[in-house]
C-alpha cells in the first residue's frame, strides 16, 4: 500500500482460513512514520497531563487510598468486561465476593473477578522491578481467562490460529488481524517499542499508541480488549506518571463505543493517528477529572455519615467499626462482618440496625435470616455509568 501517509500504512497479506482467501492486516512498527504532529496535540496533551497530575495528587488527600483503589478497580473491571458483553453489575460482583449468589450467570461475574486478579498481578510484578513485557502480558492473560467463558481460549498463550473482528467469519469480517505465522514479528516490534525510551514520546502519548497497536495485533483468541485497556494504566504506572493504578478509560470507551471502534479502524486504514490521539487524550482528561470528583464525593459522604454516627452516643463505637468495614465491603452479611471484626453477631446486627435508621445502610433481601446489607449511597456514587449495555448494543 502506498499514499501520502507513507509508512504509517500497514500491508495486507493474503491467507487461507477455512477454505477461503482473506486479507489479513500487518501494522507497521511503532512509532508512526511520519511522526505524530505533537504540536497540534499540545493543548489537549497539556490538559490531560494536568488532569492526571490532579488525579495522582488526590491519592494524598484520601483517608484511605487502598480503599478507594479497591472499589475503583472493581468499577473498572466491571466496565471493561461490559464492553465485551458481560452483563454483570457492581452489586453482582460484590455479592459474588461475599459468597452470595448474584443475579447474573456466574461466568459473567467470574470474568470481572479475573480482571481484578490480572490487574493486581501485573502491578505487583512491575513493583518488583519486572518489565512490562510479552512475558508479563501472557501471565496476566492466563489469569484473565482462568475461568468463565474464556477458559477454553488458550489462557496465557498467543494464538496459533486466525481470529477476526466483526462478522461471522474472516471472509466477511470488519477487520482481520495478522495471520498466526506473522504474529511473532509484530509482537517483537511491539515489545521493542515498550522498552525503548523515546524522549520525543511522553509516556501518555506512548500509552495511547501502544493501546491501538495491541488491539490491531490482537494476539490472543480472547481477552484482547480488556488486556489492551489495562495496558494503558500499567504503562503510566511503570513510567511513574501515576503512583497508583487510578486511571481507567473503560467508562469513556463504553459511552463512545462507535467512535472508539471507528477511530481504531481509521488508524489501520488511513494512518489517522492524530484523530485517535485527540480522542484518547480527551478521554484521559475527562476520566481523570471524573475520578477526582468521585474521590471527593466519597470523602464528603464518609464525613457526613461519621457525623451522624457520632450523634448515637454510647452505641457509636461499634457502629463506627461496622461503618469502616462497609467502606471496604459495601455489601455484607452479619456473619461476614462478625467474623472479620471479631464482634458478636448481636452487636453487628444492632449496629446495622442503627445504620439503617440513619439512612446509611439498606437491607436488600427482606428476609429474617441470611440478610444482606448494602451501603447504598456509597454504591450509588460508584455505580454511575455501570449499567450493563443492552445485548447487541
Amino acid at each position: 500500500m502506498t499514499g501520502t501517509a507513507g509508512t504509517r500504512l500497514g500491508q495486507y497479506v493474503e491467507t487461507a482460513v477455512g477454505g477461503e482467501r482473506v486479507r489479513a492486516f500487518l501494522p507497521p512498527p511503532l512509532p508512526p512514520d511520519p511522526p505524530l504532529d505533537l504540536p497540534a496535540l499540545f493543548d489537549l496533551y497539556d490538559a490531560a497531563r494536568g488532569a492526571l497530575g490532579r488525579l495522582d495528587g488526590v491519592t494524598t488527600i484520601l483517608p484511605s487510598t487502598p480503599l478507594f483503589l479497591f472499589m475503583y478497580v472493581r468499577k473498572e473491571a466491571l466496565l471493561s468486561s461490559q464492553i465485551e458483553g458481560t452483563q454483570s453489575s457492581l452489586s453482582d460482583l460484590l455479592l459474588f465476593e461475599n459468597h452470595e449468589i448474584p443475579q447474573v450467570p456466574l461466568d459473567d461475574v467470574a470474568e470481572v473477578s479475573n480482571y481484578i486478579a490480572a490487574m493486581e498481578h501485573g502491578l505487583k510484578r512491575l513493583r518488583e522491578g519486572f518489565p512490562l513485557s510479552l512475558r508479563l502480558i501472557r501471565e496476566m492473560h492466563e489469569i484473565l481467562l482462568h475461568s468463565g467463558r474464556g477458559a477454553s481460549k488458550q489462557p496465557g498463550e498467543f494464538r496459533r490460529s486466525q481470529n477476526w473482528i466483526g462478522g461471522t467469519r474472516p471472509g466477511n469480517a470488519l477487520f482481520v488481524p495478522p495471520p498466526p505465522d506473522r504474529l511473532n514479528e509484530c509482537l517483537d516490534a511491539f515489545e521493542k517499542f515498550l522498552h525503548v525510551d523515546n524522549p520525543q514520546l511522553p509516556p501518555l502519548i506512548k500509552a495511547g499508541l501502544a493501546h491501538v497497536q495491541f488491539e490491531t495485533i490482537h494476539p490472543f483468541l480472547d481477552g484482547n480488549g480488556r488486556l489492551g485497556r489495562l495496558l494503558i494504566t500499567l504503562m503510566l504506572c511503570e513510567a511513574g506518571v501515576l503512583r497508583e493504578p487510578i486511571l481507567y478509560l473503560s467508562l469513556y470507551f463504553k459511552a463512545r463505543r462507535p467512535d472508539y471502534y471507528r477511530l481504531l479502524q481509521e488508524v489501520r486504514e488511513n494512518g489517522a493517528w492524530e484523530a485517535w490521539m485527540e480522542f484518547f487524550l480527551s478521554g484521559v482528561c475527562d476520566t481523570a477529572t471524573q475520578a477526582v470528583d468521585t474521590a471527593r464525593d466519597l470523602i464528603d459522604l464518609f464525613d457526613r455519615d461519621r457525623e451522624a454516627i457520632q450523634a448515637l452516643g454510647r452505641s457509636a463505637a461499634s457502629v463506627f467499626r461496622v461503618h469502616d468495614f462497609m467502606q471496604r465491603r459495601p455489601i455484607v452479611t452479619i456473619q461476614a462482618a462478625s467474623g472479620e471484626l471479631k464482634l458478636s453477631l448481636p452487636t453487628v446486627g444492632k449496629s446495622l440496625e442503627h445504620l439503617i435508621k440513619l439512612g446509611i445502610v439498606r437491607e436488600l433481601t427482606g428476609k429474617q435470616r441470611h440478610r444482606v446489607f448494602a451501603y447504598s449511597k456509597y454504591l450509588a456514587v460508584l455505580d454511575q455509568g455501570t449499567e450493563p449495555l443492552p445485548p447487541n448494543a
